[in-house]
């Protein structure tokens, strides 16, 4: 028998860097400001300092590890318990990465 995977808390506690990123940037409006995930994330990168980039990369990469596993459903509604107002694909996600890595 095959049991459910839990899914991991999200804390806002514990990603301040993602939840003020993801309240700024993907609003309700971030399509029309931005264009796409990935146009917010490169905006942010244009916006921030390097350490705001730093923080942001590196709860963004511990955000993917805790969710690893989980349904795309499951990733957004853990983004939207921190401030998203947006539904991502997973190429968003993916673009996003890249971009927060870079």
């Amino acid at each position: 028998m095959k049991t459910k995977k839990e899914t991991p808390q999200i804390s806002a506690a514990d990603f301040p860097a993602l939840r003020d990123f993801l309240r700024g940037y993907f609003h309700q409006d971030f399509a029309d400001e931005y264009g796409s995930a990935k146009g917010a994330a490169e905006q942010f990168r244009q916006d921030a300092d390097e350490a705001q980039r730093e923080a942001l990369a590196e709860e963004w990469l511990r955000f993917l590890a805790r969710m690893r596993g989980q349904p795309l459903g499951a990733i957004n509604h853990a983004l939207a318990s921190l401030g998203s107002a947006c539904i991502l694909s997973q190429s968003d996600v993916d673009g996003v990465s890249k971009v927060l890595q870079a």
